[in-house]
């Protein structure tokens, strides 16, 4: 999936008649999320580690670039990485079937996609730790709307409509590309720089012990033997090949600066 949104960003940024693009799900999902457990491949620790954090990088560094606006046209649920990234956008509509989680602290990993920082921008520091914290609260899109973090709330069979009417007022109005950081190219690079650290840090989380021992309980307990037997495995034995990956990241000592 992450390879094919590079592609067609690719595209419909050098296409002349792409003024405003829609991003939105098939069916009753907007995006369940990154499969974790599909990560894990027979592999030198350091070349995972650094697939993971070159491969998460990647993924908000295109939204970062994106030079139109963009519109995320949320359909359903939206779990993780395409919360973090529909953020990213101009503007969120949504269908009153959509809900929203981020349960980073749940798996045990660091927030990405840049929401150590624009979550609050969004919500305010209450309802971004209420997302991203241990409650791991999942708004609907009706809750999305009132806290900020959603622009529209539509009927499911007015979703489309909705984007495309939307995107049609910004061409007449001749909107240029505004959040998260209306094209300005020193926020543009902080923006950067908080990925790269979040992807840095989520590297290291997704070969700690804790998030191990946390995929192989979940997978465990939705009857999945063979790959929970995986993250066993890596577990058992990553006092051996975690001699094998970089240093962990150090965050700065110094408060991270707001982004305003």
């Amino acid at each position: 999936m992450m390879k094919d949104l590079q592609m067609h960003f690719a595209t419909l940024r050098n296409d002349p008649d792409t003024k405003v693009a829609v991003l939105t799900g098939t069916g009753t999902y907007y995006c369940a999320g990154v499969n974790l457990s599909g990560t894990f491949k027979p592999q030198h620790p350091a070349k995972l580690h650094s697939m993971i954090q070159t491969q998460n990088q990647m993924l908000f560094d295109l939204f970062l670039d994106w030079p139109k606006p963009i519109i995320a046209a949320i359909n359903g649920p939206a779990i993780g990485a395409s919360v973090t990234s529909a953020t990213l956008c101009d503007a969120i509509v949504a269908s009153e079937t959509a809900t929203f989680s981020t349960p980073f602290a749940r798996l045990g990993v660091p927030p990405e996609g840049c929401s150590s920082v624009n979550f609050e921008r969004f919500m305010g520091s209450d309802n971004a730790t209420r997302m991203m914290g241990k409650e791991a609260w999942v708004p609907s899109a009706a809750e999305a709307v009132e806290i900020g973090l959603v622009t529209k709330v539509v009927s499911e069979d007015k979703l489309q409509e909705a984007a495309q009417q939307l995107g049609e007022e910004w061409i007449a109005d001749g909107k240029q590309r505004s959040l998260p950081h209306n094209g300005d190219a020193r926020l543009i690079e902080e923006f950067k720089l908080v990925n790269k650290e979040e992807s840095a840090l989520l590297a290291d989380a997704f070969t700690s012990e804790k998030f191990l021992e946390g995929q192989r309980a979940f997978l465990s307990s939705k009857g999945k033997t063979i790959p929970a037997m995986v993250f066993t495995f890596a577990k058992l034995t990553r006092p051996l090949w975690s001699q094998l990956l970089p240093p962990p990241h150090i965050v700065s000592s110094k408060k991270k600066k707001k982004i305003n």
